[in-house]
Protein backbone atom coordinates (compact mmCIF):
# COMPACT_ATOMS: atom_id res chain seq x y z
CA UNK A 1 0.00 0.00 0.00
CA UNK A 2 1.29 3.49 -0.82
CA UNK A 3 0.20 6.37 0.38
CA UNK A 4 0.05 9.96 -0.80
CA UNK A 5 -0.43 13.02 1.06
CA UNK A 6 -2.45 15.34 -0.93
CA UNK A 7 -2.34 19.71 -0.50
CA UNK A 8 -5.49 20.01 1.76
CA UNK A 9 -8.29 22.05 -0.03
CA UNK A 10 -8.85 23.80 3.55
CA UNK A 11 -7.92 24.53 6.71
CA UNK A 12 -7.11 21.99 9.66
CA UNK A 13 -6.70 18.37 9.77
CA UNK A 14 -9.95 17.01 8.86
CA UNK A 15 -9.97 18.56 5.56
CA UNK A 16 -6.64 17.32 4.77
CA UNK A 17 -6.28 14.47 1.63
CA UNK A 18 -4.57 11.31 0.95
CA UNK A 19 -3.99 8.61 -2.06
CA UNK A 20 -4.40 5.38 -1.13
CA UNK A 21 -2.40 3.20 -4.19
CA UNK A 22 -2.53 -0.50 -4.54
CA UNK A 23 0.99 -1.44 -5.65
CA UNK A 24 0.55 -4.27 -7.53
CA UNK A 25 -3.38 -3.34 -8.69
CA UNK A 26 -2.87 -4.11 -12.36
CA UNK A 27 -0.69 -7.35 -11.84
CA UNK A 28 -2.98 -8.59 -9.11
CA UNK A 29 -6.03 -7.92 -11.58
CA UNK A 30 -4.27 -10.05 -14.37
CA UNK A 31 -3.57 -12.74 -12.22
CA UNK A 32 -6.70 -12.42 -11.17
CA UNK A 33 -9.08 -12.55 -13.97
CA UNK A 34 -6.63 -15.12 -15.96
CA UNK A 35 -7.18 -17.81 -13.01
CA UNK A 36 -10.60 -17.05 -13.54
CA UNK A 37 -10.71 -18.09 -17.04
CA UNK A 38 -8.67 -21.11 -16.40
CA UNK A 39 -10.89 -22.77 -13.96
CA UNK A 40 -14.18 -20.98 -16.21
CA UNK A 41 -15.41 -19.65 -12.21
CA UNK A 42 -18.09 -16.71 -13.06
CA UNK A 43 -17.72 -17.33 -17.50
CA UNK A 44 -21.05 -15.56 -18.91
CA UNK A 45 -20.41 -16.05 -22.45
CA UNK A 46 -18.89 -18.97 -24.78
CA UNK A 47 -17.80 -18.28 -28.53
CA UNK A 48 -17.94 -21.36 -30.79
CA UNK A 49 -15.63 -21.58 -33.44
CA UNK A 50 -15.34 -24.43 -36.09
CA UNK A 51 -16.61 -26.95 -33.82
CA UNK A 52 -14.73 -25.98 -30.72
CA UNK A 53 -15.82 -23.44 -27.87
CA UNK A 54 -14.81 -21.71 -25.28
CA UNK A 55 -15.36 -19.60 -22.39
CA UNK A 56 -14.73 -16.07 -21.38
CA UNK A 57 -16.34 -12.90 -19.91
CA UNK A 58 -18.06 -10.36 -21.19
CA UNK A 59 -16.70 -7.66 -19.54
CA UNK A 60 -12.95 -8.73 -20.51
CA UNK A 61 -14.39 -9.13 -24.64
CA UNK A 62 -15.93 -5.82 -24.05
CA UNK A 63 -12.92 -3.90 -22.68
CA UNK A 64 -10.79 -5.77 -25.28
CA UNK A 65 -12.76 -5.32 -28.70
CA UNK A 66 -15.27 -2.86 -30.18
CA UNK A 67 -16.30 -6.08 -32.11
CA UNK A 68 -17.19 -8.36 -28.67
CA UNK A 69 -18.98 -5.19 -27.40
CA UNK A 70 -21.42 -4.44 -30.11
CA UNK A 71 -22.18 -7.76 -30.29
CA UNK A 72 -23.14 -8.10 -26.60
CA UNK A 73 -24.64 -5.15 -26.30
CA UNK A 74 -26.67 -6.29 -29.11
CA UNK A 75 -27.70 -9.05 -27.24
CA UNK A 76 -28.10 -8.82 -23.65
CA UNK A 77 -28.55 -12.56 -23.14
CA UNK A 78 -27.54 -13.63 -19.53
CA UNK A 79 -25.30 -16.09 -21.01
CA UNK A 80 -24.79 -15.48 -24.76
CA UNK A 81 -22.82 -17.81 -27.42
CA UNK A 82 -20.84 -16.13 -30.06
CA UNK A 83 -20.73 -18.38 -33.46
CA UNK A 84 -17.16 -17.09 -34.72
CA UNK A 85 -17.28 -16.09 -38.48
CA UNK A 86 -16.50 -19.22 -40.75
CA UNK A 87 -13.25 -17.39 -41.58
CA UNK A 88 -11.74 -17.68 -37.75
CA UNK A 89 -9.51 -20.18 -37.22
CA UNK A 90 -9.80 -21.57 -34.02
CA UNK A 91 -6.30 -21.58 -32.66
CA UNK A 92 -6.43 -18.07 -33.28
CA UNK A 93 -9.53 -17.38 -31.04
CA UNK A 94 -7.40 -19.36 -28.16
CA UNK A 95 -4.25 -16.78 -28.94
CA UNK A 96 -6.56 -14.00 -28.95
CA UNK A 97 -8.59 -14.94 -25.33
CA UNK A 98 -4.82 -15.70 -23.88
CA UNK A 99 -3.83 -12.71 -25.44
CA UNK A 100 -6.76 -10.64 -23.54
CA UNK A 101 -6.55 -11.61 -20.67
CA UNK A 102 -2.71 -11.81 -19.84
CA UNK A 103 -1.52 -9.03 -22.18
CA UNK A 104 0.80 -11.23 -24.22
CA UNK A 105 1.32 -14.34 -25.76
CA UNK A 106 4.20 -16.08 -27.51
CA UNK A 107 3.34 -17.02 -31.19
CA UNK A 108 5.46 -18.49 -33.98
CA UNK A 109 6.12 -16.68 -37.47
CA UNK A 110 3.94 -19.04 -38.71
CA UNK A 111 1.40 -18.58 -36.95
CA UNK A 112 1.69 -14.51 -37.01
CA UNK A 113 -0.05 -13.88 -40.18
CA UNK A 114 -3.17 -15.35 -39.83
CA UNK A 115 -3.25 -14.16 -36.06
CA UNK A 116 -3.12 -10.43 -37.23
CA UNK A 117 -5.54 -11.11 -39.67
CA UNK A 118 -8.35 -12.25 -36.93
CA UNK A 119 -7.39 -9.82 -34.48
CA UNK A 120 -8.25 -6.94 -36.91
CA UNK A 121 -10.94 -8.80 -38.02
CA UNK A 122 -12.40 -8.98 -34.02
CA UNK A 123 -11.40 -5.56 -33.53
CA UNK A 124 -8.62 -6.68 -30.98
CA UNK A 125 -6.85 -3.92 -28.49
CA UNK A 126 -2.97 -4.30 -28.71
CA UNK A 127 -2.96 -6.20 -31.86
CA UNK A 128 -4.47 -4.28 -34.24
CA UNK A 129 -5.34 -0.42 -34.96
CA UNK A 130 -8.36 0.49 -33.15
CA UNK A 131 -9.68 3.90 -33.17
CA UNK A 132 -10.15 5.46 -29.96
CA UNK A 133 -13.78 6.41 -28.72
Amino acid sequence: LCIIFLSPQGSGMANQHYCLRWNNYQSNMTSVFHHLLRTEAFVDVTLACNNHSLKAHKVVLSACSSYFQKILLDNPSQHPTIIMPQDVCFNDLKFIIEFVYRGEIDVSQTELQSLLKTADQLKIKGLCEVPEG
